[in-house]
């Protein structure tokens, strides 16, 4: 990325007010609390002490915008408690040159590591970093800095307590995950409609699934219409693409395909009204278009076969959702025929409840944390790279603020900890950004001051305006969010009798070195996901075809819907596709080629990899029952498709061509067997065809030419191990 790019969609998303993103009333929430303690700071103790508890109070309310599913009063006082721990720590060592900057390189070495247990927690172990490097200079004794501490402490339970006291959409956040997953759900069975193949990304129901996991305390007070329903949703989505694909369905036209758009329209309306309902907390208000056309009983007459059970299957599940989101579905005057799709096949009710998934509460985190962080403790590892590099731009912006004849050092480390990220393009943006947004915030309050020359308690007010601002736009966009925490700086500086000229012409300059140190750093010592892009889709692949072959698996030992082993490798290969997506998305912005793997050749890769786990998802929807009868080829076939792929992998790393005669070969020896269900066969058919089209988008080999008259033959691809 340039640098001239960079500028133009920085400003472009820096300067964009996202009116939807607003939050208006948690902003003045976090800006009232941010008050409160600022008053009786400066009240009780005066303007050092009440900037001390300002930040305390300023960084956890930070905390509780995070995207986390913590509560969030948890978060407010786990940001107050690290940064006074933080603040004491480094005012013991503050008189101390090379004992602060031992601290401080340790400091930010663990908050670089802290990103391996999460965004959250990196940021706000980061952001800890950046404001004790102002903090400690507030304190003149001990006591004080004990003092200063405990107001940071006192700071955090103020934002935790008006989280409480003042809740704002409680459970919010969790309702809008759950609802998106089923209007994307609905989404999907509306493109359906008019593409039986249709693809469809995952990420709202792995959001749903994250939300889902509570802790104790949560699992007490979790409304009744969260409960259940994203599994809901998790079984939904095969059923419709099986209902939906020629395949394994009805043809692409007719008289059937017809009914399959008629029902896949109403689930999408039914899934909507379930969606709306449960994002305001509402009762459902079912269409009564969509609730007669899943009750007629034409459907039996219809459709037959494996597409007569997926719509079935969709009528039960359907019914599950409307009754897990608040209204029972209104029952039909007569006795449901077995020919309807909205008779459910026999069930009960525990089979729609979700098994809780428990988030650890923080205590219990610790270990777990340590565990991820020590995990990341190797050179090849993005977080470690990062930690190191962040420490190095740390270090060495200390001592240069430290040398400089300009006062104030700490901007530039504390510029460096709050822009660098793991990745490059984050990193470049943010300092583009954080740079562009500095320069406006200091002109302004600088102007702001030199007109009106503010008090102490105008300046107090100024500064939580500047922060309430902040609170409110920080979703949209990093320049307005920096505009406004500098703009805050200088006029919470001010409050304590600081002039701005002894903080804006420095505070530029040592901005400016700190984002030219973390710059520096990332050419130093890159850490390109670029070139990891052969081996983020070989875990991609390893991940598709253990899902693969664990659904073939249960052809051949039928045991049910309730697979927890097809649950375990799908949630994998979710992961696996997410982890590549964001890969991809990083590598594109990064001023690096890879000369294995075009943009073409990974494009068409990630094409055939999701259409082999969508393979694998219409087989998921056609598991045979307890009762069925096994396929014993379908073992053989599962253990070609493991060993195949993993194989494969290391070819792909090796960027080498992979091959599959296992997976050939079991179809050929299954087909001399005889195959009692055309699902399941059609199916294993497809993932053969899809791992051959996958060959096809890594090879590289130059096509055809005529040499002479006479077309050259393409070399066959190397065999694999």
């Amino acid at each position: 990325m340039t640098w001239l790019r960079a500028l133009k969609e920085t400003a472009r998303s820096g300067l964009t007010v996202e009116r939807k993103r607003l939050e208006p009333l948690i902003a003045l929430r976090g800006a009232a609390g941010l008050a409160l303690i600022i008053g009786v700071s400066l009240t009780l103790f005066g303007p050092a002490v009440a900037a001390s508890s300002a930040f305390g109070a300023y960084q956890a309310a930070i905390a509780t915008f995070q995207r986390s599913w913590r509560p969030r009063p948890e978060l407010a006082l786990a940001s107050g408690t690290s940064l006074a721990l933080s603040t004491f720590l480094g005012y013991l060592t503050g008189t101390h040159t090379l004992l602060f900057l031992a601290l401080l390189s340790l400091w930010t070495f663990l908050a670089g590591l802290s990103w391996a247990a999460g965004p959250t927690v990196g940021i706000i172990a980061s952001s800890n970093v950046a404001i004790m490097l102002v903090t400690v200079t507030l304190p003149t004794s001990l006591a004080a800095a004990a003092g200063h501490a405990a107001m940071m402490v006192v700071g955090g339970c103020v934002q935790a307590a008006l989280v409480v006291l003042f809740p704002i959409r409680r459970w919010g956040a969790h309702r809008d995950a759950l609802a998106d997953a089923l209007a994307a759900e609905a989404d999907y069975a509306r493109r359906l409609r008019h593409d039986p193949v249709a693809p469809f990304d995952p990420e709202p129901l792995m959001a749903a699934r994250d939300a889902a996991r509570i802790t104790p305390r949560q699992a007490r007070t979790r409304p009744a219409e969260l409960h259940g329903a994203r599994g809901l949703a998790e079984r939904i989505r095969p059923v419709l693409a099986s209902l939906a694909d020629p395949a394994v369905g009805v043809p692409p036209e007719g008289r059937e395909r017809d009914r399959v758009r008629e029902i896949l329209a109403a689930a999408g309306a039914v899934l909507d009204a379930a969606a709306r309902a449960v994002r305001h907390g509402e009762p459902v208000k079912i269409p009564p278009a969509a609730l007669a056309t899943l009750r007629t009983p034409d459907t039996g007459a219809i459709l037959t076969g494996p597409a007569y059970r997926a719509a079935t299957r969709l009528g039960a599940l359907l019914r599950d959702v409307l009754e897990t989101a608040g209204t029972p579905t209104p029952q039909p005057t007569s006795t449901p025929t077995p020919t309807s799709p909205s008779t459910p096949t026999p069930h009960t009710h525990s089979d729609t409840q979700a098994i809780p998934l428990l988030r650890p509460t923080l205590p219990a985190l610790v270990p777990g944390t340590l565990r991820a962080m020590r995990a990341e403790l190797r050179h090849e590892s993005p977080v470690a790279r990062h930690a190191i590099r962040v420490t190095a731009v740390a270090a060495a912006g200390y001592l240069l603020g430290h040398w400089l004849p300009l006062g104030h050092g700490y901007w530039a480390p504390m510029a460096s900890v709050m822009v660098m990220r793991p990745d490059f393009s984050q990193t470049y943006s943010r300092a583009v950004a954080r740079f562009g947004g500095t320069l406006v915030g200091v002109a302004l309050a600088t102007g702001l001051l030199q007109l009106a020359d503010p008090g102490t308690g105008l300046s107090a007010a100024l500064a939580v305006l500047c922060a309430g601002l902040m609170y409110l736009l920080m979703r949209t966009g990093q320049v307005a969010a920096q505009a406004c925490v500098a703009a805050y700086v200088v006029f919470l500086l001010g409050m304590g009798g600081q002039q701005w000229t002894q903080t804006v012409p420095e505070r530029v300059v040592l901005t400016l070195l700190g984002g030219v140190l973390a710059m520096i750093a990332y050419a130093v010592y890159p850490a390109w996901e670029t070139p990891r892009l052969r081996t983020r889709l070989a875990d991609w692949l390893i991940a598709d075809g253990r899902y693969a072959a664990a659904v073939v698996d249960h052809y051949a030992h039928p045991a049910g819907k309730s697979c927890p082993d097809v649950r375990e490798a799908l949630l994998a290969a979710r992961d696996a596709r997410v982890a590549w997506q964001d890969a991809v998305a990083r590598a594109k912005n990064e001023p690096v080629r890879h000369r294995g793997l075009s943009r073409a050749a990974a494009a068409d890769a990630e094409e055939t990899l999701a259409q082999l786990g969508r393979v694998a998802m219409l087989m998921e929807a056609h598991l045979p029952d307890r009762d069925a009868t096994p396929v014993p080829a379908a073992a053989r076939l599962a253990d070609a498709l493991r060993a195949s792929t993993e194989q494969g992998a290391k070819a792909v790393r090796e960027r080498r061509v992979p091959r599959w005669d296992a997976v050939r070969t079991a179809l050929r020896e299954w087909d001399g067997e005889g195959v009692p269900d055309r699902v399941v066969r059609k199916g294993a058919g497809l993932l053969l065809e899809t791992l051959e089209e996958l060959s096809d988008a890594l090879d590289t080999t130059p096509p055809p030419m005529l040499v002479d008259g006479t077309e050259t033959k393409r070399r066959p691809p190397e065999p694999g191990p």
